[in-house]
């Protein structure tokens, strides 16, 4: 199983960034994906995640500014982040759970795959 991430950088206050996640092998549309970032110093947190009937949930922190979406036939999950704020700066990370469940974690502990992480940092 294989999460490659894509589409950090650096942006200054209030732009975009759009980050992508292929996901390769054994784990497929049925599982759910999420968005984490971890920031300097910090613990990893959840930024938004997608269930596989296509719910979504996204952290009160980005409520409104980020969205994440999901692409069942290229099993590519995308995190649209728009008006961005020095505060999201962080590794993000693609993660996706190891089996299918009726709701999706907002923890570490439920994802079994991870990706290697993108950096995006925001600029005031």
């Amino acid at each position: 199983v294989q999460l490659l991430e894509s589409g950090g950088g650096s942006v200054q206050a209030g732009g975009s960034l759009r980050l992508s996640c292929e996901v390769t092998g054994a784990v497929d549309s049925t599982y759910c994906k999420a968005w984490f970032r971890q920031a300097p110093g910090k613990t990893r947190e959840v930024v938004a995640f997608v269930h596989p009937d296509g719910d979504t949930s996204a952290a009160d922190s980005v409520k409104g500014r980020f969205t994440i979406s999901k692409d069942d036939s290229s099993n590519t999950v995308v995190l649209q982040m728009n008006d961005l704020k020095s505060e999201d700066t962080g590794i993000y990370f693609c993660a996706a759970h190891g089996f299918w469940t009726r709701t999706c974690g907002t923890t570490t502990v439920y994802y079994n795959y991870w990706g290697q992480g993108t950096q995006v940092t925001v600029s005031s």
